[in-house]
């Protein structure tokens, strides 16, 4: 559904709060001097890979006079991951680093970010709440959110005009739909055999938890009612070959195969439509957006995450001036110019603002080329995906290495060499021995 990486993947988290207390001590607990501050100008190493990124920082020098930012590109979510590593081992990591909500758990863990608590509490409300749970962890804040992310289908209106259909409003309307659209060569959706995004997105929606915490172990479950809900749902787009199989290894590809009709929907966040702006040539104004499908019977709810738009800015240990930095991060966040940069498909990446109110920054997000007479219904499709996100993922300790796993398993079920069922088979197994094998205490 989402390409695994380039873009960032989203997402909010609700990482429980004092029950976590001690079982994150098994890889070393943050605990840091809180960095000092300077009364001089400083300048603070930021990281990251959104794009209009750099435009933000010029923005934010030109308005401060003792603080400046450095910035440095990423290549993507997943090489900062790899790149901060290196660097929180030679002692030369940022002050502020680009993440999602999915990494901080572990990052915690291992020491890595400052507890900012007290330099951001105190603006707490002038974000959602989904997005100011992503930069927690046992009550205790790392970072600043950046953006939200709201989720809904974007789809080719005149190719559902020419079979007859509708924009599905349910999981089994979408295959219904899917199933018409095969016979004329066209699919429905694109699976990367990458990117097991799909599954954790679904799973979300369906009220799947592959992590909680139960006393004082982490409980793991990939087999819960809401894990096979979303099981049944990806297996039937498989068996009846729905599908495009397209790699985002080839990201070009993928888009041309939107833009000539070969697959006709996407579930996707608004910062995705930048990418769509940038690649197409011939179906500009033929797309619309409609809500996320439901499960039959059940309301809305849209999954909070991965692969979206809902992202942060973390302050890291080593940052010399964690003050400096925290208040950095609230200014990219809030400030008003900053907010419109980012939010725009054509200056920044399209991403939706972490703000309790950022109804007003759906003209900056969803773009008016793409959807052409579609453009005003899509902004309340937009606003009001936004209301129903889901906010009680938990994002467990081992997350980076379950998703790697996850990932190298995720190509046989699209590939259609074992079942979806299979896949959550072994991934129960393996992170629960993971997790034992890192001292953590576990049950599942």
């Amino acid at each position: 559904m989402k390409p695994n990486s380039p873009r960032g993947r989203v997402l909010h988290a609700a990482v429980a709060g004092a029950a976590l207390a001690g079982l994150l001590t098994a890889c070393g607990g943050s605990g840091g001097s809180g960095g000092s501050t300077s009364s001089g100008p400083v300048t603070l190493q930021f990281w990251g890979w959104a794009n209009g990124q750099e435009a933000l920082v010029k923005e934010f020098n030109a308005a401060h006079k003792d603080v400046k930012l450095k910035y440095t590109k990423v290549t993507d979510q997943l090489t900062i991951q790899k790149q901060l590593s290196n660097a929180l081992k030679a002692k030369s990591a940022p002050c502020l680093v680009q993440n999602t909500a999915e990494y901080v758990t572990s990052w915690v863990s291992q020491g890595a970010l400052a507890d900012i608590t007290k330099y951001v509490e105190p603006s707490k409300s002038k974000f959602n709440a989904g997005s100011w749970a992503g930069v927690q962890v046992q009550g205790k804040i790392y970072g600043v959110p950046t953006s939200s992310a709201p989720a809904f289908t974007i789809y080719r209106t005149d190719v559902f005009k020419k079979y007859g259909l509708k924009a599905p409003t349910t999981w089994d309307e979408f295959i219904a739909a899917g199933k018409v659209l095969t016979k004329h060569g066209i699919k429905i959706t694109n699976y990367a055999g990458e990117d097991p995004s799909t599954l954790e997105v679904l799973a979300m929606q369906a009220g799947a938890h592959w992590y909680a915490i139960d006393g004082d172990a982490w409980k793991v479950d990939f087999q819960d009612a809401g894990s096979l809900k979303a099981a049944q749902v990806i297996q039937d787009i498989i068996d009846d070959d729905l599908n495009s199989t397209l790699s985002f290894a080839d990201y070009a590809a993928v888009q041309r195969n939107f833009d000539n009709g070969g697959t006709a929907t996407r579930q996707i966040s608004t910062w995705q439509m930048s990418g769509m702006v940038q690649n197409f040539t011939d179906s500009f104004g033929d797309w619309a957006l409609s809500p996320w499908p439901t499960f039959a019977g059940e309301a809305a709810k849209t999954p909070a995450g991965t692969n979206q738009s809902g992202g942060m800015n973390l302050v890291t240990e080593q940052c010399a001036h964690q003050q400096q930095a925290a208040e950095a991060a609230l200014w990219l966040s809030t400030d008003n110019s900053a907010v419109k940069t980012m939010a725009s498909p054509t200056t920044g990446s399209g991403v939706m603002p972490a703000l309790a109110d950022s109804s007003s920054y759906v003209d900056e997000a969803i773009s008016q080329k793409l959807l052409g007479t579609n453009y005003e219904p899509a902004k309340k499709v937009v606003t009001d995906s936004l209301g129903t996100v889901t906010s009680d993922w938990v994002f467990g300790p081992d997350w980076t290495a379950m998703f790697t796993e996850l990932q190298t398993q995720w190509g046989k079920v699209v590939g259609k060499q074992e079942k979806v069922t299979d896949l959550l088979a072994h991934m129960q197994e393996w992170t629960v021995q993971d997790l034992k094998s890192r001292g953590i205490s576990v049950k599942g």
